[in-house]
């Protein structure tokens, strides 16, 4: 006798409320490019290793939870290279590590980012600076 036991896997999606409003007949356009990464799986910093949440700024800047080189790569309009603005110092739980990062988004009062930390199961604030964290 075979038993099928359903098995289903939660995909978590964040919710981010836009200020845009997009007409109902907007037409897109049919072909993307690429404005972070792209240069196949990897640690080099114009590369990213599944990279998970993302945060885009007013000025266009892309901030990428780079999940499994543990950090978050900063990426600049038009930039090839990213630039390593929380993490990058391995896998771990220290004030200077994140484990599996998940998501990301700014607090612009306090000009920090605020980290899901998924492998460490905290959220952490990260001042936009120097990296250093609080």
């Amino acid at each position: 006798m075979f038993i099928s036991t359903p098995y289903f896997r939660f995909i978590p999606v964040p919710l981010r409320a836009s200020s845009i409003d997009i007409h109902p007949n907007a037409k897109w356009a049919q072909n993307g490019a690429t404005v972070a990464g792209g240069n196949g799986d990897g640690s080099e910093i114009n590369q990213l290793a599944r990279p998970w949440g993302l945060y885009v700024d007013d000025d266009q800047t892309i901030y990428v939870a780079d999940h499994y080189n543990h950090r978050i790569v900063e990426w600049k309009s038009g930039a090839t290279n990213g630039k390593v603005v929380a993490g990058g110092n391995g896998q771990g739980n220290g004030a200077h590590q994140l484990n599996y990062p998940y998501d990301v988004i700014i607090d612009k009062e306090s000009n920090s980012l605020i980290i899901s930390d998924y492998g460490n199961r905290r959220v952490v604030r990260w001042p936009r600076r120097n990296g250093a964290r609080e």
